[in-house]
């Protein structure tokens, strides 16, 4: 990373075609398309918009009326800007934490980068990608947005999204889920229909809508479906950024209390730059929070991974997890499990770890705090690295498997506290992490310590993370909460 005289800049690559380069004309073309809004003051309670990135003569008028509903001067920690990957091919999500800034021709926009990497490291489903956006304009395009209409420009987290699988979005949505609450704005970028005629795009662009309008991730995702099997003539997507608007639909849904406004349609016929027969769909959408009852709820966990497990599920997770080991050590391949053993808890993308004991001694524990792979197949990993590769211990013996008790521990989603009184000794497990150091301890390590709360960050902090004893006052602290169960339990 580079120091402050001489920071690392992500230029604008799409100046001078999808917007004007030109610093008079930017601007002259930033004031006609908020001049209808000159007397909206802007709603501070703006959690989040669904804005075009279309070149600004077809989608700016839209993008305006979006950015027009924020407070000019509300000032947030950051803004999320999501949207998705164009140019490159990305498995997960790229953050792109090695630009201290972005530049357009208003100036530049910081970059938090330790935020970037702070999310990298607590969830797989991130990743840098050099090539991730160098050239895309998805992010790009908004920032003149929020230079002209915001009185101060707070740092951004730039995200390009690659996946459009559901498990994955819902990883990332638990990831960012701690961040979205009043002090930050998440602004989603995405085109909708996409080169079908102006009659076809107006009708599937109405039904994905509503679907954004009715908040439910289910059926914008069955919108998205619906209009596939319509198999409209040269329908190529319903919406670019489907995976960023899930993303924020499915924390809308567990933050609950949201108001969602649609604002504007219009597509790419409606400009006098555009044909009508294969045209471009813009949706621009405003999400505002309700008030202390928002904020309230805010505190609940994510409902992408709300579930219990089945003491059947429990024994076959606990099977799967001995077969494992049983398979490394004779070097077998013999199956862990069948296929119609794994019910949909099994395949839900949730954390996990595996513990083992020796005569009531431990004798391995590794685990996964965020959930990137099905639960059954977390536990493979795990059972193998709790084994095997626990750096305080030998790798396992033959002859130590019957001495063996394998615990596991399933776990919810990381939720970010700001203050030890939202921590619940005993109940919930802790993850700290402060300057890419991280150490973690699961719940049940109190009542094996009889540790007292500071006792229990002391020694996270100290034996687990290397940031010393004192070290958890000044790190990010997430807590979490364990399904744990063991074999000795259910035999």
């Amino acid at each position: 990373m580079s120091n402050n005289n001489n920071p690392n800049i992500r230029e604008a690559a799409v100046a001078g075609s999808f917007y004007p380069a030109d610093v008079v004309e930017l601007k002259s073309m930033m004031a006609e398309f908020f001049e209808p809004y000159k007397d909206v003051k802007g709603n501070p309670d703006t959690c989040a918009l669904i804005v075009p990135h279309a070149g600004y003569v077809f989608s700016g008028a839209v993008a305006a009326e979006a950015y027009a509903q924020i407070d000019p001067d509300k000032k947030y920690d950051n803004i999320f800007l999501i949207g998705p990957a164009h140019r490159t091919r990305i498995d997960g999500a790229s953050i792109n934490y090695k630009a201290d800034v972005y530049e357009t021709p208003l100036g530049f926009v910081k970059v938090d980068t330790e935020l970037c990497k702070k999310l990298i490291d607590i969830c797989d489903s991130f990743v840098y990608h050099p090539q991730g956006d160098v050239q895309e304009h998805a992010l790009e395009v908004q920032l003149p947005f929020l230079q002209y209409h915001l009185k101060e420009v707070p740092p951004i987290v730039p995200i390009i999204i690659g996946s459009d699988t559901v498990p994955v979005i819902q990883s990332i949505a638990q990831a960012l889920y701690p961040y979205f609450n009043e002090n930050n704005l998440f602004i989603i970028s995405s085109d909708f229909s996409h080169y079908t005629s102006y009659e076809a795009a107006c009708k599937a662009d109405k039904r994905t809508g509503e679907a954004i309008a009715d908040g439910d991730p289910k059926a914008f995702i069955g919108a998205i479906i619906e209009n596939s099997d319509e198999k409209m003539k040269d329908l190529v997507t319903s919406a670019c950024g489907q995976s960023a608007i899930l993303l924020l639909l499915l924390m809308i849904k567990s933050a609950g209390n949201i108001r969602i406004e649609h604002l504007v349609y219009r597509n790419s016929g409606d400009s006098k730059y555009g044909g009508k027969d294969q045209v471009v769909g813009y949706h621009a959408f405003a999400f505002y929070r309700k008030g202390e009852a928002a904020t309230a709820k805010q505190e609940a966990k994510p409902e992408t991974n709300s579930f219990c497990v089945t003491d059947d599920e429990k024994r076959t997770l606990l099977h799967i997890a001995r077969q494992t080991i049983v398979n490394r050590l004779n070097k077998t391949n013999t199956p862990a499990y069948t296929e119609d053993e794994l019910t949909p808890i099994l395949k839900t993308r949730c954390g996990a770890f595996v513990t083992l004991h020796e005569q009531g001694k431990l004798r391995g524990c590794i685990g996964h705090l965020v959930g990137d792979k099905p639960l059954y197949k977390t536990i493979e990993s795990m059972a193998i690295a709790a084994a095997f590769e626990d750096p305080r211990f030998h790798p396992l013996h033959n002859d130590e498997l019957d001495l063996l008790d394998i615990e596991i521990s399933v776990l919810s989603p990381l939720k970010l506290i700001h203050n030890i009184d939202e921590f619940q000794l005993g109940k919930d497990g802790i993850f700290m992490i402060k300057d890419g150091r991280s150490g973690t301890f699961l719940p049940q390590v109190a009542k094996e310590t009889n540790w007292t709360k500071e006792e229990f960050l002391g020694h996270c902090a100290r034996d687990k993370a290397g940031l010393g004893w004192n070290g958890w006052l000044e790190a990010d602290l997430y807590t979490y909460e364990a399904v744990v169960f063991s074999e000795k339990e259910l035999s």
